[in-house]
């Protein structure tokens, strides 16, 4: 397959357009000669040199990551940029990445990997940025204690997870908007979910939390946006046309 096409089926699946100006990075191809084949396609969170490296030593054509090298475009070519450039493009390697889509995707996005993850059903759309949202909401069957919700976080690739516990004992109706989640406290005390799960949290969290009644899990920015990139890596194998995939696990316990 030619990585035009590679690129343009994942465009396509993710509703790249869609989002299209809401996001500071450049989503879609970033690196690679658009006629060249992909054979084999590894998948990573973040695409750094040391998963620059790793793809390249197993053979793949193209990385498909979540956090790329452009963000808000690349001014200069030196430094850190000139760094990562040149490991992709001295392994022929070419890049792309997908940010917001990706965490907004109702089926194939972070958060929606999550709420499945935590045994949670998605109800619909949480984390307004512009006229998208970037998270979900979901409901547990069941009543769920906060302890429970950590202790299932906690099985993901984190060290450990950080809880801000002000809201009610049984959760029962969630936010999730996974990365760095903390500036939609707003909408979690306006939409009254019971709970907000994130990755990572800013210091005045702790505040509007405790000021709102909401619960708050942080499990990790890394661990939480793993799902994405996995089933993208499913997405394509499920195409006819035999692409090899792998994933390249490298938490960062942040």
């Amino acid at each position: 397959m030619e990585l035009s096409e590679f690129a343009t089926r994942l465009d396509d699946r993710l509703d790249v357009a869609e989002l299209d100006g809401l996001d500071y990075a450049v989503n879609g191809l970033q690196v690679g000669a658009e006629d060249a084949t992909v054979d084999r396609a590894a998948f990573a969170v973040d695409g750094v040199e040391l998963t620059f490296e790793a793809a390249a030593e197993w053979g793949a054509d193209v990385l498909v990551v979540h956090h790329g090298v452009s963000w808000g475009g690349i001014d200069r070519v030196t430094g850190k940029e000139h760094d990562r450039l040149a490991a992709l493009l001295g392994n022929d390697l070419a890049l792309y990445a997908v940010h917001l889509p990706l965490d907004a995707h109702p089926e194939l996005g972070n958060a929606a990997g999550l709420a499945g993850f935590l045994d949670l059903d998605v109800t619909g759309g949480f984390g307004r940025e512009g006229p998208a949202t970037v998270g979900v909401r979901a409901r547990a069957a069941e009543p769920r204690s906060v302890a429970d919700l950590r202790d299932r976080l906690a099985d993901l690739p984190n060290d450990g997870v950080r809880v801000l516990e002000f809201g009610p004992d049984r959760i029962e109706d969630v936010g999730i908007v996974t990365g760095s989640g903390t500036d939609w406290l707003d909408e979690a005390r306006e939409t009254g979910v019971d709970a907000l799960i994130t990755g990572e949290g800013k210091q005045p969290a702790y505040h509007e939390a405790r000021e709102a009644g909401v619960n708050v899990l942080l499990a990790g920015h890394y661990a939480t946006e793993t799902f994405g990139v996995r089933s993208l890596r499913g997405v394509v194998e499920g195409w006819d046309e035999g692409i090899g995939t792998t994933y390249i696990e490298h938490p960062t316990g942040l």
